[in-house]
């Protein structure tokens, strides 16, 4: 899997699912179900699905232990309000904010319809991925119109952002299929397509690299890695809405590591030691230090691009100084480059799956990610090196082994 490619494809969080569970068929991992007896061997390679947007993939270990990256699948976006188009001269696509987009980073650029379609066959209901063969545009107010939209714009996600569809069309579905579908669930994303940025090409810029690198380093990770203990990586929906969806929540994964205990004959002491020495990392991108807004950082921790893993510490993220300690022996052991992000005292601090995470498995969590600029733009910016130091972070944790009881602390 080409990580470009990857980015460029995965336009919806069922697409991102999509890619990946190729991939993983590709390199051998067998497809299991939830609710279905699991036969799972030493050293065997497994993967489960959830929604079409959300997948668990896993390796077995020697040790009953979980070592486990988690990520999200998702990224603002506009989500389109069913198919009935807002009618004029210019037909409008009826839009609601998905997460929190930087809105006006998705003015004047070409934008894809992609999604999923539920179609009718004489089978039932089909489920198909759909990407528009066509761009559509949110036109700006032109600066004739809005002298001040320099120093002072706002939008209106209901009147400003809803892209120009057709001047004559008026079916919106039958743009997407010949098929008769039911519903959907349909997005205007960014057309964007990645590339290499800066004098010496130091940078990477693309659409949805918050959160699909995470997802690349994680799934690469996993092939990658020679686990000695329970190696997992769960790819979840929904991070970008409050992660309360059953493909979203954590909980999805704590019924997967249920599963896997079942399977393996775990009983209750064994299956509460595999959580309490086991460890947890949230994969979720983080702010690189802004050349221009030097008042938006912490005045002495400033992560930068291309400075490698970003440790995030914050009251809204899960990790504290035992899971840092870990991880950084791991990082120091297996030379990986890592620097610790702060967030300024008097400005907004996001939050992750990390915290949610922690409470629903009662799992040790660290939080992590690489240092990015314009998150939640229609064109984001990291450090072209990151993702690979993130995939040699990953792929050393999920091959590491790690005993976690508070009085007999271990990683090797």
């Amino acid at each position: 899997m080409r990580l470009k490619d990857f980015l460029n494809e995965s336009y919806t969080a069922y697409h991102a699912a999509a890619n990946v569970c190729r991939y993983l068929d590709e390199n051998g991992f067998v497809r299991l179900t939830l609710g279905e007896k699991w036969n799972l061997s030493l050293n065997g390679k497994y993967y489960i699905t959830r929604n079409g947007s959300s997948v668990i993939a896993f390796k077995i270990g020697k040790n009953k232990v979980f070592n486990i990256c988690e990520s999200h699948t998702d990224s603002p976006s506009l989500k389109i309000k069913g198919c009935r188009i807002v009618e004029g001269d210019l037909k409008r696509l009826n839009v609601e904010q998905y997460g929190g987009g930087l809105l006006y980073s998705f003015l004047d650029r070409p934008l894809k319809i992609a999604g999923r379609i539920l179609t009718e066959t004489p089978d039932g209901l089909k489920q198909e991925l759909v990407v528009s063969d066509y761009n559509v545009v949110i036109p700006s107010l032109a600066i004739h119109h809005n002298p001040n939209a320099n120093s002072n714009l706002s939008l209106n996600p209901q009147t400003d952002m809803l892209p120009i569809w057709s001047q004559s069309e008026t079916d919106l579905y039958g743009s997407l299929t010949d098929e008769k579908v039911i519903d959907a669930d349909l997005y205007v994303v960014p057309d964007c397509r990645s590339f290499e940025s800066g004098a010496k090409g130091e940078f990477l810029s693309s659409s949805r690299l918050d959160n699909l690198t995470s997802v690349y380093s994680s799934v690469t990770a996993l092939v990658n890695c020679s686990a000695s203990d329970i190696a997992v990586a769960a790819c979840l929906d929904n991070e970008e809405i409050g992660s309360g969806t059953r493909q979203g929540s954590p909980e999805f994964i704590s019924q997967a590591l249920t599963a896997i205990c079942c399977a393996l004959n775990m009983n209750e002491t064994e299956i509460l030691s595999a959580k309490e020495n086991g460890l947890v990392l949230s994969v979720d991108n983080g702010h690189a230090f802004h050349p221009a807004h030097n008042e938006k950082a912490d005045p002495v921790n400033k992560t930068s691009l291309n400075g490698g893993v970003v440790i995030k510490r914050h009251p809204n993220y899960a990790t504290d100084g035992l899971s840092a300690a870990v991880l950084k022996k791991l990082l120091q052991t297996n030379n990986v480059k890592y620097q610790e992000y702060f967030n300024r005292s008097d400005v907004r601090c996001g939050s992750t799956l990390g915290l949610v995470t922690s409470k629903t498995l009662g799992m040790k969590t660290c939080d992590i990610g690489i240092a990015m600029l314009a998150m939640h733009s229609a064109c984001e910016t990291c450090g072209a090196r990151d993702v690979d130091v993130m995939t040699q972070c990953l792929t050393a944790f999920l091959s590491s082994e790690i005993y976690l009881n508070e009085n007999d602390l271990k990683v090797k």
